[in-house]
């Protein structure tokens, strides 16, 4: 069969858990019957994006490069026109949404900086990166190879625009949706934008370099420090422009060491399971929106926690020393 059922559909539901469930901060925090009934809007519009975004960059052979400039399309997309909470200073009435949109709101353009950054650099971190690498960890027999076959990957295609579709018609049923048309343009540009740059970047050969690369673990350490780190800093005008610099040196340190000989699905594997358990671990401090008692939310956090936790040592075993120059 040329679909590989089970990756992809283990993707499709692991990156709605890592780019909803994972934080914790839903009034359907610690429901497990409520958690399971929505991945029927949550696979469409998080997995299917996130496979059809695997299936680009393997079939086209963008590579890494490629997979996380169509992650950050991705998240423009989602953030700014399908569910528009990035324009927003007041979303679902979350109590602390002001604290975060405030600071450094820009009024003449109508967008929150830190509100920007923080969304689409979720999206291209936890919502397609991190359960792409784990996934493709866990297949290394068909890690690069396409797992969809033509007809499979136009449904994925449409269910991911319905699922858009049902969540927009939802932001302007409910007033969530405030972009304007302006707003909404320029959004669709910068989506094209990084797409036709995930293209050109992503088709570049990888030219290997000489030098040391840390050891896997120590690449786990880093993205382990540099998630807790970028959640933690407040969202002031000096805690987002810290946060855009620690973004900065960290895809510059990863893109440098990526490009070195020993570089292999160990460290690929360190970058995507440090950012999920960092983010597995920070949410305990989220305070969940709605009703939630304090034995649903903890019993929430450490199930989700345990399970990346699981799946990291999983793959662990999967990416071992024989396919340590198994090149994203």
């Amino acid at each position: 069969m040329r679909t590989a059922w089970l990756p992809a559909l283990g993707l499709l539901v692991l990156a709605p858990v890592c780019a909803e469930y994972l934080w914790g901060y839903d009034d359907s925090t610690g429901h497990p019957g409520t958690l399971i009934g929505n991945l029927i809007v949550f696979s469409p519009l998080y997995g299917a994006p996130a496979l059809l975004i695997r299936e680009l960059a393997r079939r086209h052979g963008l590579g890494w490069p490629g997979i996380l400039l169509l992650a950050g399309a991705f998240g423009v997309v989602q953030a700014a026109i399908v569910d528009q909470s990035m324009w927003s200073t007041d979303y679902r009435e979350i109590p602390y949404w002001q604290d975060m949109a405030a600071p450094t709101y820009l009024a003449p353009i109508g967008l929150s900086l830190y509100l920007a950054l923080s969304f689409v650099g979720g999206h291209v971190i936890l919502s397609i990166g991190s359960p792409i690498a784990l996934v493709e960890t866990l297949t290394p027999g068909r890690r690069h190879d396409p797992w969809l076959g033509s007809v499979v990957l136009w449904v994925v295609a449409f269910l991911y625009a319905a699922a858009c579709a049902l969540v927009m018609k939802d932001a302007y049923d409910t007033g969530e949706a405030t972009a304007t048309w302006g707003q909404l343009v320029a959004s669709a540009v910068a989506a094209v934008g990084l797409v036709a740059a995930a293209y050109v970047v992503g088709r570049r050969p990888a030219l290997i370099v000489p030098g040391a690369v840390p050891r896997a673990l120590l690449v786990w350490g880093a993205a382990f420090l540099a998630m807790v780190g970028w959640v933690a800093i407040p969202p002031t005008r000096i805690g987002t422009a810290l946060v855009a610099l620690l973004a900065l040196w960290v895809a510059v340190a990863f893109w440098q060491w990526s490009r070195r000989g020993d570089w292999g699905q160990p460290h690929v594997l360190g970058l995507a399971s440090g950012a999920v358990v960092a983010a597995g671990c920070f949410a305990f401090l989220t305070t969940p929106i709605g009703s939630v008692s304090d034995a649903e939310k903890y019993g929430h956090n450490i199930a989700l926690l345990a399970l990346m936790v699981t799946l990291s040592l999983w793959a662990a075993r999967r990416a071992g020393p024989g396919y340590r120059q198994a090149r994203a």
